[in-house]
């Protein structure tokens, strides 16, 4: 598989805050390009542009399941997740060897691209909070700029799941004449109230560490809110399980006090009466690892991105919004997914239907949670692999869905 890892400097970039920084973007690209073949993956929150690659192991994740060599790690700023392998490469779904796949780290994270934890190159110290405030539609535009700088003109699809959902919808509202198919996985047009409670209590727990200091302690002699942090990640993860995967991976089952003793858990004197429980342990160990590869003050400026993502801002409804657009659009959602529900993606179909989109609604019966998009390849692929290759023709459609939607449960595609 032909991979280029690189970073582009995109010159100054205004955000749509109105402040510019000079900006960078890392990214990878696989495969050959035909001046027709593009398709761009937009990564979820805590994603990188490291998109396929070969993994020793694969698991839940929350957005970036999956390692790989220590070196891989180094060379993504701290990422050794290959996050869509099993979809993504020579053979799979989105084939490397028919498609150019470029994937691209989004302004405002830590792995490469241009974010908080930068330099700033005015002060020659950590730009912390006086990065620019940053959108899903900074990144949109950036992803643009990149495209342009690697002369890659129209994009056959771009794909992507949860926040890298919004991402793809984006496109299609923002650049509706340079995209020809786009798929939103396990996303909406924005997040609902719950969600955006939940992304609250997370940054203020980064924001009420006591290490956090105004965002000021990314120097060598400061200590970071890894407190805070762990603690954001692990309401996190929760939003990414449903309650049926919580219940068959760890149920009520004690881990034992051997474990809570390398537990990434504050003291709890009490606690040592009560048994400290699998699913406790999940949590502080995908919190340990988090902290030591993620910047906090990154967490809270693309968790805010995601929180104010709304599809019909600046138009009457979420279908005036994608009303320029007149490619194709396949929404492929999980029924166990809380974070972003059937119901939100089913009106997003809608929303495709009545701009006159040709558009189809995929609902994969799954009891993985938000998770499922990254850990269910032999769901998401096959769709996704048709809908590439033909658009929505030869759907399977229900005789009594008038709309020519798949039904729920159904398979989007005949056999």
């Amino acid at each position: 598989m032909n991979r280029t890892r690189d970073t582009a400097d995109l010159g100054n970039f205004e955000f749509e805050c109105g402040r510019a920084v000079p900006l960078e973007v890392a990214y990878e690209t696989y495969g050959e390009y035909d001046g027709r073949n593009a398709v761009l993956v937009c990564h979820a929150l805590t994603g990188s542009a490291h998109v396929t690659g070969p993994k020793r192991a694969h698991g839940d994740g929350g957005d970036d399941a999956g390692e790989e060599s220590d070196d891989a790690g180094a060379a993504t700023g701290g990422q050794a997740a290959a996050w869509w392998s099993d979809v993504v490469g020579p053979g799979k779904a989105i084939d490397t060897r028919e498609y150019f796949v470029v994937c691209a780290n989004v302004p405002g994270s830590c792995y490469g691209t241009t974010g908080p934890a930068s330099i700033d190159p005015e002060t020659g110290e950590a730009y912390g909070t006086d990065f620019p405030a940053v959108t899903v539609g900074d990144w949109t535009r950036a992803q643009a700029r990149l495209l342009d700088h690697l002369g890659v003109g129209p994009v056959h699809a771009v794909v992507g799941g949860s926040v890298g959902g919004m991402n793809v919808l984006e496109w299609a509202k923002r650049y509706p004449e340079r995209v020809d198919r786009v798929v939103p996985i396990a996303t909406a047009a924005r997040l609902d109230p719950q969600m955006l409670a939940i992304d609250a209590v997370a940054r203020r727990a980064i924001t009420t560490d006591p290490n956090w200091n105004g965002g000021d302690y990314h120097g060598d002699d400061r200590d970071p809110p890894t407190d805070g942090l762990a603690i954001a990640r692990q309401l996190g993860h929760v939003g990414y399980l449903s309650k049926e995967s919580m219940d068959r991976k760890f149920g009520r089952r004690s881990a034992g006090r051997a474990a809570m003793a390398d537990a990434f858990a504050p003291d709890d004197p009490a606690g040592e009466y009560f048994p400290y429980r699998e699913v406790e342990s999940y949590l502080d160990y995908q919190a340990e690892k988090f902290v030591e590869r993620f910047d906090a003050t990154s967490y809270l400026y693309l968790t805010r991105a995601m929180d104010h993502y709304d599809l019909s801002s600046g138009y009457d409804s979420d279908a005036d919004a994608l009303a320029g657009f007149s490619g194709e659009a396949l929404v492929i959602s999980f029924t166990g997914d809380w974070h972003f529900t059937v119901e939100q993606s089913e009106r997003l179909a809608d929303a495709f239907e009545t701009a006159g989109i040709d558009a189809a609604h995929h609902v994969v019966e799954s009891d993985h949670g938000h998770d499922a998009f990254l850990v269910e390849p032999e769901e998401v692929g096959p769709p996704l692999r048709d809908f590439l290759a033909a658009g929505v023709e030869g759907r399977a459609v229900s005789d009594a869905d008038e709309r020519e939607f798949a039904p729920v449960h159904a398979s989007l595609f005949g056999k």
